[in-house]
């Protein structure tokens, strides 16, 4: 783990010095404690003075005991809280019987401290989507829409041809574009209840380590309408309101050049499209990696800052 912290094939080497001891990681002097537990309940977060806990395992998707989308039987999240002591806990992907789902920018006003202990924190894709909707939604009306997100690998898929419960899954991830499914579209309706039904969506898995793009074709409700009408809007919004969480971007860039952009979302104004005045497409960048991170950690940042 120590090793792997300081080397990262996609984001170069951390400066930071780095070494691994019996039961922790030295970074910068810092002692950050390595546990070894599959059972989330057996893991004392009150006596290390843990109070979130970023489930990032992608194992513990659902809030109480129960089989997961797998098909395996998994422990629910909350034993991070009712056994292990941990006030909140913050799941990193769609999640089953959660709390909330938050997409910060998006729904985050609706998190309740007193309401809300086990949250999702919803998928990258749709961290990249649904800021993009709730400002096509605000200002023009979204009557249906589908997306498909051009995604680069991840350890959900084989490195070569190997048995997988997605038989396109369990071809080698660097060899071929894979489709596959997705419900980062539909989960928007959890963010954006107004959307709900008028949304979906697959994906494209491709052969690069890092990046994806986001791309969304919907029918506004308003007609007719331009290009530059929609650019002006979604510029507007990652100027001020979305500030931070989307930013808007006419350079004729291409995925490694967002490699370590912190937004979840980054519209590309360039490739912005209508035909007969309310069919639209919308482009948009996310690193799937990098953005989504800053945004859990803005995520624990908004709820200490709003109590716990």
């Amino acid at each position: 783990l120590a090793h792997l912290l300081k080397y990262d094939s996609v984001h170069g080497t951390l400066e930071a010095t780095i070494r691994a001891e019996a039961d922790q990681i030295m970074v910068d002097g810092k002692k950050v404690k390595v546990l070894s537990v599959k059972d989330p309940a057996e893991i004392p977060w009150t006596d290390l003075g843990v109070e979130i806990v970023i489930e990032a395992t992608g194992i513990f998707t659902l809030k109480n005991d129960g089989v997961n989308k797998k098909g395996r039987e998994v422990r629910g999240a909350v034993n991070h809280i009712s056994k292990g002591g941990a006030k909140k806990v913050i799941i990193t992907a769609p999640a089953k019987e959660e709390d909330l789902t938050i997409v910060m920018g998006v729904n985050d006003d609706q998190y309740d401290p007193n309401e809300h202990h086990v949250v999702s924190n919803a998928s990258c894709t749709t961290n990249c989507l649904a800021p993009v909707a709730k400002v096509l939604q605000q200002k023009f009306g979204i009557k249906r829409g589908l997306m498909t997100t051009v995604h680069s690998y991840t350890n959900d898929q084989q490195i070569l041809d190997l048995p997988h419960s997605d038989l396109r899954r369990a071809r080698a991830a660097g060899l071929s574009i894979i489709p596959t499914t997705t419900g980062a579209a539909r989960a928007v309706a959890l963010v954006l209840p107004e959307l709900k039904g008028k949304l979906n969506g697959f994906a494209m898995r491709v052969p690069t380590p890092n990046v994806s793009v986001v791309d969304f074709v919907a029918e506004l409700a308003q007609s007719p309408v331009s290009a530059e009408e929609i650019n002006a809007a979604l510029k507007e919004a990652a100027e001020n309101g979305l500030n931070g969480i989307m930013d808007y971007n006419e350079l004729p860039l291409v995925s490694s050049d967002y490699n370590g952009d912190p937004h979840s979302s980054i519209v590309d104004g360039l490739s912005t499209m209508v035909i007969a005045d309310n069919l639209i497409k919308v482009v948009a960048w996310y690193d799937n990696e990098w953005g989504y991170s800053c945004r859990v950690a803005d995520l624990v940042a908004f709820m200490v800052n709003k109590g716990l």
